[in-house]
């Protein structure tokens, strides 16, 4: 049986949707304000301001208008707090993905048994109660603002299908399509992350050197550059806060050390996991995937 994120609840493909729309936003936020202040900088530092009449200097005003933007993206940010919202629904989404897949392949603690009410019972108090915290901290449960998801199912038809399967169908559904799966997405983000790393690190000692380079010959008087040194310093800074808020360092070590920890799993689950055992150990991947787990990883790394 193969049992894809198409299989899951409506919730959860609302609250991932979401987040990755917040997530764009907050994003999209944060590079414009970079950039508008790297704008700034430049267009104050162009030699003759571009003046047009006897006093208005239109390099000015543009770099006036860029701070302008600046302060009103902040504002806007401030106001529709798009990270917080983002990373509220990936929690809530990666939850939901992690109870669902618990319950449908019997880990604790919704382990054995044939009696599926007291099973559906039992998850869908254990989900209730998760959200019920989520919201508590500011999660905007999408159920509030629409009847019809409301009423839509958590728990699928492919979720009873995989539960009614035998152990060694359901140790093989989640092994190939939950844990090589997770496994696989973090070596990824562990490649983008370190491209990522790499790529901006030269681009901040490019620029720093550039940087450099004028400073020294404004120390000699060679050039008339201090403009052009500050401009530089304000592109060096600007990355060195993209690269600080992408967290591309800290997250290489901690989707490094996530994707051993399912290595080693997967190498468990394949040799030694029996049925006794097994609602327990897939109870330690759910954890080993949560995201929580991850920016505990990233804060001790950072």
């Amino acid at each position: 049986m193969v049992f894809r994120n198409a299989d899951l609840p409506e919730l959860f493909h609302r609250s991932d949707a979401v987040a990755i729309a917040r997530q764009r936003e907050a994003v999209r936020d944060t590079r414009a304000q970079l950039l508008l202040l790297v704008l700034g900088a430049g267009f104050a530092a162009l030699p003759g301001g571009w003046k047009l009449g006897s006093t208005f200097q239109l390099a000015h005003a543009l770099s006036a208008l860029a701070y302008a933007g600046v302060l009103l993206a902040t504002f806007r940010a401030s106001r529709r707090r798009a990270k917080s919202h983002w990373q509220l629904n990936r929690s809530a989404a990666e939850f939901i993905k992690s109870m669902c897949w618990r319950y449908s392949v019997h880990g604790t603690p919704f382990e054995g048994g044939p009696d599926h009410a007291g099973s559906e019972d039992l998850f869908l108090t254990r989900l209730e109660q998760g959200l019920a915290e989520l919201r508590k901290v500011g999660w905007q449960d999408p159920r509030t603002a629409d009847a019809s998801l409301s009423s839509a199912p958590l728990v699928t038809e492919p979720m009873r299908m995989l539960r009614d399967k035998p152990f060694g169908a359901r140790k093989e559904t989640y092994v190939r399509d939950r844990l090589i799966e997770q496994r696989n997405w973090y070596h990824r983000r562990t490649v983008v992350s370190r491209h990522a790393t790499t790529f901006w690190s030269v681009t901040i000692a490019l620029l720093t050197l550039l940087a450099l380079l004028f400073g020294i010959l404004q120390t000699f008087s060679l050039a008339q550059s201090a403009q052009m040194a500050g401009v530089l310093s304000a592109a060096a800074a600007a990355c060195v806060a993209w690269s600080e808020i992408r967290r591309h360092q800290p997250l290489i070590a901690a989707h490094s050390l996530v994707e051993e920890d399912l290595k080693t799993m997967h190498t468990a689950m394949e040799t030694m996991t029996e049925e006794a055992n097994w609602p327990a150990a897939v109870y330690e991947t759910e954890r080993i995937c949560s995201p929580q787990h991850t920016d505990w990883l990233v804060r001790q790394r950072g």
